[in-house]
């Protein structure tokens, strides 16, 4: 493993623990190098998944775009990196469940904007916009219009 820090090869491993219901490893290593501590996480290996772009091509399912993007929604919200991670998780899990080897990308965005809905709504609303594209105010305003019905459906009180 490599040092994110200075680049040094040598390390040791200072916590190990089961993470994801038993389906990952994370481990928190330090550098010999430099002594400072990153880490890293170990993944089993599932079956290739090609998701189906809008435009039709395919391309291999990469956790790290979609982790990228929740990150761009969840900009400055009190949100950790590990809910984040974990909401990857959760839509890759969900993706693997279906045991199909192809799927659209607008089944993976529609997952991502659930879980991040019951999350937070200010970054389901940064992450709506640019998914599904609104080309003006007035259909971010009725999304936002949308949400809040529901919301007063539900009885909840909307998080600021």
């Amino acid at each position: 493993m490599r040092c994110s820090y200075c680049g040094c090869k040598e390390d040791k491993v200072v916590d190990s623990r089961s993470i994801q219901e038993n389906r990952a490893i994370r481990r928190r290593r330090e550098c010999l190098k430099c002594g400072k501590r990153f880490t890293t996480y170990e993944y089993i290996e599932e079956p290739s998944l090609m998701v189906i772009k809008r435009d039709g091509q395919r391309q291999p399912f990469d956790r790290k775009k979609i982790l990228s993007g929740i990150m761009k929604a969840c900009e400055k919200r009190p949100i950790s990196i590990d809910k984040m991670e974990e909401i990857v998780i959760q839509v890759e899990r969900l993706l693997q469940k279906k045991a199909a080897r192809e799927v659209p990308s607008t089944k993976i965005g529609e997952l991502v904007m659930d879980k991040l809905k019951s999350l937070d709504d200010v970054a389901y609303v940064r992450f709506a916009s640019v998914y599904r594209q609104f080309r003006d105010v007035e259909q971010f305003m009725l999304e936002l219009k949308d949400m809040l019905n529901k919301e007063k459906r539900k009885g909840r009180k909307i998080k600021k």
